[in-house]
């Protein structure tokens, strides 16, 4: 639906052309929300028209606003101007009307489909370890920009590159080798991905050992490290693998197996699904055709030694192997070959990878040669570039073990959870298995929340405790509003006839002739101040697409939960002074209700119904 300042705009360009023959195109017009300060609840910026049409601002404002008020009454109730700022006061019949069409509908800012295709790539683990905290962020991140831009109206693609080759892979491999004895998870009791973890943070520790002996022996520190014998049996591996050894595959697809095991338990756990998985394995090839390519085109250079470069010095940057003297291909030109195998297969005018910082300056040069070799949708690849997250403690290490497993975070977020509810003390009524799906929403929701409320090119520390609590900027607490509201409809349903929705939720039926809904009476200041930030709901779902930013939704939601909040301590909704506001305010609940839950879903967050 167009928001209410798209409406103005349309407005605007209509009086311009009436009162003076001026051809204004509606989405060159700025209009914002009124500041607070002043009067208004919109503002239109007169300036660019002073010097078009040489009025004064004054006489400006005087015929728009005087032509806008006579000419749509049931939209425009007064106007002032401030300067070359023209505010006007939108009537309250307008905000009732939007309230009337819109409070039962559970997705009223669903867009329709637009025919673009956008493709989503996330979480990209290395198969020798379980998903951690950076991973949950990745995931969340993904997941919630890959849902905000369907809600938009774009068909999704969600993918994920599995990183199941490579030295860090044979690590686990060769630890497992020396020290399992033959266990496996099963017989360990053991998630299959924790277990393989464990034996690449083994391998960290044997190798230090290793490399600590070779120094009392008089090796320099470089030289420990190569020489140390777990790494020379990983490198030989490594070669092993390449050369397709068939027992070197067969324990690689073995320990693989027991990681995806795991991985798939903890992305369904987080609620993370992918369209298609990509597999290195099958993709580090790739790139080989990509230099062919581009040999052929005078985009690459060959030097003496048989290796191959780009030189990007003239686009601000540097020169650039894309393959080694050896013949091998850099990670850099097996990106290469599999952004022209997605496209092939599905056509996205946009490709958006969900990478830390730490990559930025690879993706620029991704997306700077893919251009140059003209990859068809070279132009559409996007770096959603993210911060790392810390702990208070500081930065996590894998192979130090000193990482925060996806999995314990959750468990340790469920039993704060848990702790935090009970002292609240108000599930008494509640099973053991209403419980237990509680706690473990209210679990997922906090820490959710608190990795998608900050905009994901800041750094974060993350803190469990402060994720959890529920008065603060946190997803526990527009949780709790939401089933705040659930129970005042709930308490309603007595007095007021219900129907079915879509989603099987229960909507108030009118019991007041349309347009009578508070409009006898007036919206008081907060009535209308929720309304309005209802109504701009549609518009915070295209920032958040344009920025590839759920930060954005966060804030919003965040905002939304704490205005009904001070709404209802000021405002009774069942005992209202009459049934006239009664109604009015059941259905700014409602609508209030189905935005949040719209919100929190965007996010990939449930909301209880009763807490």
């Amino acid at each position: 639906m167009p928001s209410i300042s798209d409406h103005i705009k349309v407005s605007v360009a209509k009086a311009l052309k009436d009162l003076y023959g001026l051809e204004a195109e509606p989405s060159a017009l700025t209009v914002s929300a009124t500041k607070p300060e002043f009067e208004g609840d919109y503002t239109l910026v007169l300036f660019a028209f002073v010097k078009q049409l040489k009025k004064s601002p004054e006489q400006l404002g005087e015929d728009i606003g005087n032509y806008l008020v006579k000419a749509e009454p049931g939209l425009f109730s007064s106007w002032n101007l401030i300067k070359a700022f023209l505010n006007f006061t939108i009537s309250d019949s307008y905000w009732v009307s939007i309230l009337e069409k819109n409070h039962a509908d559970p997705e009223f800012a669903r867009q329709d489909p637009n025919g673009q295709k956008v493709m989503v790539e996330y979480s990209s683990p290395n198969t020798n370890k379980p998903l951690h905290m950076g991973h949950l962020r990745n995931n969340f991140l993904g997941w919630s920009v890959a849902q905000i831009l369907k809600y938009a109206g774009y068909q999704i693609y969600k993918t994920c590159i599995s990183n199941d080759r490579g030295i860090h892979i044979c690590k686990s491999m060769v630890a497992w080798q020396q020290f399992a004895k033959g266990a496996t998870p099963e017989s360990t009791g053991t998630k299959g991905d924790h277990f393989v973890g464990d034996y690449y943070v083994l391998f960290g520790t044997e190798h230090k050992k290793q490399m600590a002996e070779l120094i009392e022996k008089g090796l320099s520190k470089e030289d420990a490290e190569k020489q140390a014998p777990i790494m020379k049996a990983a490198q030989l591996m490594l070669v092993d693998w390449e050369n397709g050894v068939p027992e070197v595959i067969e324990l690689w697809k073995k320990m693989n197996s027991w990681v995806y095991q795991g991985f798939d338990i903890t992305y369904k756990r987080i609620g993370s699904d992918f369209d298609k998985i990509y597999y290195e394995s099958d993709t580090y090839l790739l790139g080989k055709k990509a230099v062919e390519e581009g040999l052929a085109k005078n985009v690459f250079k060959q030097k003496e030694d048989g290796s191959v470069w780009i030189d990007l010095t003239a686009d601000g940057l540097d020169e650039k192997v894309v393959q080694r003297k050896d013949g091998t291909a850099v990670y850099i030109t097996q990106d290469i070959g599999l952004a022209e195998q997605k496209q092939e297969e599905f056509g996205c005018q946009q490709s958006i990878y969900v990478v830390a910082d730490e990559q930025n300056y690879h993706f620029k040069v991704l997306k700077l040669i893919c251009e140059k070799l003209g990859v068809p949708g070279a132009a559409g690849i996007y770096h959603l570039s993210y911060g790392m997250v810390e702990l208070p403690t500081g930065r996590m290490k894998t192979r130090e073990g000193t990482v925060v497993d996806a999995d314990d975070l959750i468990e340790e977020m469920v039993s704060v959870a848990r702790n935090k509810t009970e002292e609240l003390g108000k599930v008494k009524d509640f099973t053991a298995e209403e419980l237990k799906e509680l706690y473990d929403t209210l679990a997922l929701g906090a820490l959710k929340f608190f990795l998608l409320r900050v905009d994901p090119k800041k750094r974060m520390i993350f803190n469990p405790e402060e994720s959890i609590d529920f008065h603060g900027f946190t997803g526990p607490f527009v949780q709790y509003t939401h089933a705040r509201i659930r129970s005042i409809l709930r308490k309603s349903q007595s007095e007021f006839g219900v129907r079915s929705l879509p989603d099987g939720q229960a909507g108030l039926e009118p019991a007041l002739p349309a347009g009578r809904l508070g409009v006898n009476t007036g919206l008081l200041k907060l009535e209308k101040a929720l309304i309005v930030e209802l109504e701009q709901y549609p518009t915070i779902i295209s920032q958040a697409v344009a920025e590839h930013n759920p930060s954005v939704i966060a804030i919003y939601v965040f905002n939304l939960a704490k205005s009904f909040n001070s709404f209802y301590t000021e405002h009774s909704v069942m005992n209202a002074e009459s049934d006239e506001k009664r109604l009015l305010r059941l259905n700014i609940s409602e609508m209030t209700a189905n935005v949040i839950k719209s919100c929190m879903g965007l996010l990939g967050i449930r909301v209880p119904e009763r807490m």
